[in-house]
């Protein structure tokens, strides 16, 4: 009979080890399957910036600096080895997103260009590119957040500890992005 009440608390303790092992690797999964939500759309961007380099080039050649510095940004990103952690993937590309607000900006100096219909539609295409990689930033940081307190919380801890599931850092906005900008009218 003792024998019996041990087997049930072993089984019950296997199917419990069982069950937050699985949680775990799901909430991995879902992880790194949202990160690669953000690697779709800085593909995309990646994809439409030598279409805007180009249409900017052709109005405002002597502005040869900003354009290297995208083109230069881009080749970064893209040289980004397969196995590039999210926070390398992520430094690289707010050093992009910073060089195409540059870029941007530049280009309102040129009023015939933002009349080019070309420009504005890179633009636009561009800026729901952003918004897009700013959403699954938002997605991947949840997803990190659920992640670490499952692999943080008891019991899970000691089975992500048997395991090596480690806790993930969460994407973060470079510094210079925090400050409050300055309005002057």
């Amino acid at each position: 009979m003792e024998w019996i009440i041990i087997l049930v608390v072993v089984v019950i303790i296997g199917l419990a080890w069982m069950m937050i092992y699985n949680r775990l690797i799901q909430r991995r999964n879902w992880t790194d399957e949202s990160f690669s939500q953000i690697d779709v759309q800085l593909k995309r961007r990646n994809d439409l910036i030598p279409n805007l380099v180009e249409t900017v080039k052709g109005y405002a050649s002597h502005e040869r600096e900003t354009l290297d510095r995208v083109t230069q940004a881009r080749q970064q990103m893209l040289a980004l080895p397969n196995d590039a952690s999210p926070e390398q993937i992520n430094t690289m590309s707010n050093q992009l997103t910073g060089a195409l607000s540059r870029l941007l900006a530049v280009a309102e100096s040129y009023p015939e260009l933002k009349a080019n219909t070309n420009f504005t539609q890179l633009q636009q295409t561009l800026a729901d590119t952003e918004d897009k990689i700013a959403k699954a930033r938002m997605l991947y940081n949840s997803s990190v957040q659920q992640y670490n307190t499952a692999v943080e919380s008891m019991p899970n801890n000691i089975i992500a500890g048997v395991h090596g599931f480690r806790t993930r850092p969460y994407l973060e906005t470079p510094e210079e992005d925090r400050a409050v900008p300055e309005v002057s009218f």
